[in-house]
């Protein structure tokens, strides 16, 4: 599961440029340093009141500007000040703007479920596209879906090959891949077939309201054998966790879980180091503070995945074939 790097050269500094917001800066110094570049000057300050200030200290008048910036928590500011990098590098004459999303907020709020919902999805999709944004590049979204909501290119990528060559490396042995509900089902699926063609159970659900989930039952064999939790995110742990307790309950003699963004709202550091997992494996898409780090937590970092992205994006290369 290695990656193939299509990086043969330093890249050329006078036309690619990269920028960080200040959800995850670690995340995009580690980008920066796979393309053997550094993070480009910027001014980013707060007037009196709250409100955000950027600005681009060097010139990037025709140049291809990628921007990274996770939308994680607090969401709301990391969005306006996407959305304020956008607009600062549009009016630099920028040549294309990239906004460099590795986890895409509001992205629950998909379609209506109920009557008089707002599409958060749709509308970041909309906020994004009209402050300048030339094309997306997003990973592991929470329904794939949403890219057809943008009307520019979207370049989708997935953390799972970060996650799978951590796990193969791990040798373990009688291994069964859980999605954790029906709608993981696709993801999981893939994830078992890379990970040498496991054999594949699936959690029966039901969601009660937000945050709140009734796990049922297992469709699948897991007595005897190492499950693996697949999931896009973790937000409070309450739904894998308890998938997890069933897992054990039928007889899994080990339970990981695994997931591309670790949210980790309250409780999820307490529910996720009581035991119940042999090790929850996450990717640093979203940077996880001391506070919410436990004994049993791996993060892996997914830098050098984005930076190859980055430049075959840069040198109209395949981003596919990368999870062939």
């Amino acid at each position: 599961m290695a990656l193939q790097s299509a990086l043969t050269s330093i890249p050329d500094n006078n036309r690619l440029r990269l920028f960080a917001g200040s959800a995850n800066v670690p995340l995009a110094q580690e980008v920066a340093r796979y393309l053997g570049m550094d993070l480009g000057p910027m001014v980013r300050k707060r007037f009196a009141d709250g409100e955000l200030y950027i600005q681009i200290q060097e010139s990037i008048r025709g140049c291809d500007v990628y921007l990274i910036q996770p939308t994680c928590q607090p969401v709301n500011d990391h969005l306006m000040e996407l959305l304020i990098m956008i607009d600062a590098c549009r009016r630099a004459s920028a040549r294309q703007i990239t906004a460099v999303i590795p986890y895409y907020g509001y992205a629950r709020a998909d379609r209506k479920t109920a009557g008089r919902e707002s599409i958060t999805a749709k509308l970041v999709a909309n906020l994004i596209t009209q402050a300048g944004a030339s094309r997306m590049l997003a990973m592991d979204l929470h329904s794939a879906q949403i890219q057809g909501y943008f009307d520019i290119p979207f370049d989708h990528v997935y953390g799972s090959p970060v996650i799978l060559e951590y796990l193969l490396s791990k040798n373990l042995s009688d291994i069964v891949v859980v999605s954790p509900d029906v709608g993981g089902v696709a993801r999981a699926r893939a994830f078992a077939k890379k990970l040498n063609d496991a054999p594949l159970a699936i959690i029966d659900k039901r969601r009660q309201a937000h945050n709140v989930a009734e796990v049922l039952n297992v469709i699948g064999d897991v007595a005897g054998k190492t499950a693996v939790l697949v999931d896009d995110m973790i937000d409070t742990g309450g739904t894998i966790t308890e998938g997890g307790r069933l897992l054990r309950q039928q007889g899994a003699r080990q339970v990981y879980a695994c997931a591309t963004h670790a949210v980790f709202s309250p409780p999820a550091a307490d529910r996720l180091s009581s035991g119940i997992f042999e090790e929850v494996i996450v990717t640093n898409t979203i940077p996880v503070p001391e506070a919410h780090r436990f004994p049993q937590l791996t993060v892996l970092s997914v830098a050098n995945l984005l930076g190859e992205t980055i430049w075959r994006i840069h040198e109209d290369s395949s981003v596919s074939s990368m999870f062939r």
